[in-house]
């Protein structure tokens, strides 16, 4: 039986190092997971040196884990290496375009969870770092990341040096539509947050912020509307510079 039903994000690590030949069978492994047309289409920049991570953090928001981990991962959607290789076999690629990106993309994220369950499973601990898309042309500069290569995903690596609680989940019934998708009325969208939102954390944290819903929590705090457009606009521009909106 696998443990993805008490699996935990880990932010805290030991100082243990992550042993190059674990890591290498680990990368190996999630190699085999689906991908498009079998063209592999993703990249993974290991950092492990202290200057690196300093470097990386900033893209990061300067979160702890990006210096205290000892391995961090950036996974990117390369049509980069695939492009080479038809230049070279006299071949006419034609991937410098948002298709292609997201082709590349889903690569990426496919081999990305692939890499997570099996590390886990190893008894890692990992967090998963959404922000690789706020900022992304700080991590290009950082990772030198040439045209027709874009980063996607970075997870932090490590021994665990915490327990955190699980966190919750909404139920299947929220997300599972049979055959069409079905619209949520105001009745299912109750019943389906009623735990969420009577999570002793969850009210602590509307208290201590002064609102009067956990949803204004996300809306007014955590992903605000002038924050999306702005990192919307940066990525655009990232996207632009590495080649894919040509």
């Amino acid at each position: 039986m696998n443990n993805i039903m008490t699996r935990r994000t880990i932010r805290k690590y030991s100082t243990k190092d992550v042993d190059k030949a674990l890591l290498d069978k680990l990368l190996t492994q999630a190699s085999r997971t689906q991908t498009m047309g079998n063209m592999q289409l993703y990249s993974v920049v290991v950092t492990r040196s202290d200057e690196g991570k300093k470097a990386l953090a900033p893209a990061h928001f300067n979160q702890p884990m990006v210096t205290s981990a000892p391995v961090v991962l950036t996974i990117c959607a390369d049509f980069r290496r695939a492009t080479d290789w038809c230049n070279q076999r006299k071949a006419d690629p034609g991937y410098n375009n948002f298709l292609s990106f997201i082709n590349a993309s889903t690569d990426a994220l496919l081999f990305t969870q692939t890499f997570c369950n099996l590390a886990e499973e190893e008894g890692l601990g990992l967090c998963f770092l959404g922000t690789t898309v706020y900022m992304p042309e700080m991590i290009i500069d950082a990772l030198q990341l040439p045209e027709l290569v874009m980063p996607v995903a970075t997870i932090t690596v490590g021994w665990p040096n915490e327990t955190p609680a699980l966190t919750d989940r909404l139920p299947l019934a929220s997300f599972v539509h049979e055959e069409t998708y079905k619209p949520y009325t105001a009745t299912a969208i109750d019943e389906y947050y009623a735990e969420k939102e009577a999570l002793e954390e969850n009210r602590e944290f509307v208290r201590i912020n002064n609102k009067e819903t956990l949803a204004q929590i996300f809306t007014d705090i955590r992903y605000t509307r002038k924050d999306n457009i702005a990192m919307s606009e940066g990525l655009l521009k990232a996207l632009r510079r590495q080649g894919f909106l040509s």
